[in-house]
């Protein structure tokens, strides 16, 4: 287990590495120039800015440099935690950033609990179940999570909410820690939304998971001993189901922190989206890169410890 363990995290620090390049190199293959963009409001207005002005600009901002200078500058600055400044707020991009992802990761831990509470037992329900009214009725929620785009049906959420209540969730962010009551009005919708799509594939996985290790020799074997139906799927056949639905879970996560942009835009959560959004209009490259920086450590941050809770919930993962 301790050989398993120093291989994975030493392969995550060149992943992260290999993971930055990309982040750097891919934004500056995106056409357009931030300097024009502050100077004219945009690259249709330079015919309006002298071209002193323009480089003086653009080597104020480091953008005259080399770019596997701008690179080894960067790295260095976000290995002592500094992102860098906002080109456009002119402001360290980590005070504003930081605010903003602890609400994006309150929203995606929100919306992963409730799709993992729901979708195991609706899964194994099913598999207990199979071919019933039980079933059918799982499969049929997994298919509309699945078939519906997570921005129409928050907009439907919205709909629903104004057309047949009358009542909006609390515009005015509120701090669980602040104001529990105000903070659940937010996002319980918001990550209702969010769970129904991620639930729908987690309960498909743990159903063909479950159907799988029912039909093994050792859950025969553990009816055959007397042993409680209920204890036979718990400890013997979930236990050795769940290793997909871990895997699920992960993926799901990762894809949270992506999707989550559209859903505080729907319901007017401040957090990452709406700053991504308004660094994209701005082609505010430091900021792209500081967000998707985030994203990306938070991913493989997760995928680290979703390969380590493999080898302790199955023994037989180990490297050769």
């Amino acid at each position: 287990m301790q050989q398993y363990v120093i291989k994975r995290v030493a392969l995550f620090f060149p992943t992260l590495v290999l993971a930055t390049m990309l982040i750097f190199g891919l934004f500056w293959l995106v056409p357009g120039d931030a300097a024009l963009l502050i100077l004219g409001g945009g690259e249709d207005e330079s015919a309006n800015i002298s071209l002193e002005t323009l480089e003086t600009l653009r080597e104020d901002l480091g953008l005259n440099r080399p770019v596997y200078t701008q690179y080894g500058s960067w790295l260095w600055n976000v290995l002592q935690g500094d992102l860098g400044e906002s080109i456009w707020y002119r402001t360290p991009v980590w005070d504003e950033l930081g605010k903003r992802f602890v609400v994006t990761m309150e929203l995606a831990i929100l919306a992963m609990v409730m799709a993992f509470v729901v979708a195991v037992p609706l899964g194994v329900i099913a598999a207990v179940k199979q071919n019933t009214t039980a079933d059918y009725a799982s499969r049929t929620i997994a298919l509309l999570g699945i078939a519906m785009p997570t921005f129409w049906l928050g907009l439907l959420v919205i709909y629903g909410l104004v057309f047949f209540f009358d009542w909006l969730p609390p515009l005015r962010y509120a701090r669980v820690w602040q104001d529990p009551f105000t903070n659940l009005q937010q996002f319980i919708f918001p990550a209702m939304t969010l769970a129904f799509h991620d639930l729908a594939f987690t309960a498909r996985v743990t159903r063909s998971s479950m159907l799988e290790v029912m039909r093994e020799d050792y859950v025969r074997t553990a009816r055959a001993k007397g042993l409680g139906e209920w204890v036979v799927l718990g400890r013997h056949a979930l236990k050795n189901a769940i290793l997909p639905v871990v895997t699920i879970s992960g993926y799901q996560f990762g894809r949270l922190l992506g999707g989550v942009i559209i859903v505080e835009s729907i319901f007017v959560v401040p957090g990452m989206g709406f700053f991504l959004i308004e660094s994209i209009q701005h082609r505010d490259f430091v900021v792209l890169q500081a967000i998707v920086l985030l994203i990306a450590s938070v991913v493989l941050i997760l995928n680290l410890l979703i390969d380590l809770t493999y080898g302790l919930l199955d023994p037989r993962i180990r490297y050769s």
